[in-house]
């Protein structure tokens, strides 16, 4: 293989990974203007000259969340929306509260992988990898215990334990973004046709619209 040939391929190779994640800054900082009425891929900046300590700073993550509902899990986030300064940074983070045995549903972050911290508690989580393998990869944490959810991929966690459970988690983007898989495939808006979620799930028609009408 020719040098020409080996240098376009690394090339292109890192092209491709540098476009896997938020663009880099071009100064010091954008603080969001959610007021502004230009549309860009992000938000636009304000003038960094009202730039201001709490346009950088978000009080609250101490705080347990209100888990009473019926996936038994709460997410308390830090993106851009909550934290202006982080505009442009390429990072987020979020707090998440289990109930025993509580769940968080199934879902992915098109725009960041996630790496998750257990603060308190014991945690089962997992995630799936792409067609056409779908490998089930699957691990128990404990209490400061570390794992990461790749960019896209469909993940959960679950609390393990009859206590309540405490995590962490950093997000590779000012915006994740979540796409709650239940959620998503039957609560649409309108809905998918019956017909094609009855293909697509091998199930009598009843039975998808009993799970469209639980969401």
């Amino acid at each position: 293989m020719s040098p020409q040939i080996i240098l376009y391929g690394l090339l292109a190779l890192s092209l491709s990974l540098s476009f896997a994640a938020d663009l880099s800054p071009l100064q010091d900082f954008c603080i969001a203007d959610p007021q502004s009425r230009v549309f860009v891929n992000g938000l636009a900046c304000k003038d960094p000259k009202l730039a201001a300590a709490n346009d950088f700073f978000f009080a609250g993550l101490h705080l347990a969340g209100n888990t009473s509902n019926r996936v038994g899990s709460v997410v308390t986030p830090v993106t851009v929306s909550q934290m202006p300064g982080l505009n442009t940074l390429g990072i987020s983070m979020i707090r998440i509260d289990y109930a025993p045995w509580g769940i968080n549903p199934p879902h992915t972050h098109p725009r960041a992988s996630e790496i998750l911290t257990v603060l308190e508690g014991c945690l089962e989580v997992g995630f799936v990898t792409s067609n056409p393998d779908n490998r089930h990869i699957t691990k128990v944490l404990h209490k400061g215990d570390v794992f990461v959810f790749p960019i896209g991929l469909v993940h959960y966690q679950r609390n393990a334990g009859s206590a309540n459970a405490v995590a962490i988690a950093a997000l590779s983007s000012q915006n994740p973004g979540v796409v709650t898989v239940a959620n998503a495939v039957f609560g649409s808006v309108p809905d998918i046709a019956g017909d094609i979620l009855v293909k697509a799930f091998q199930l009598d028609n009843s039975v998808i619209n009993y799970l469209q009408s639980k969401f």
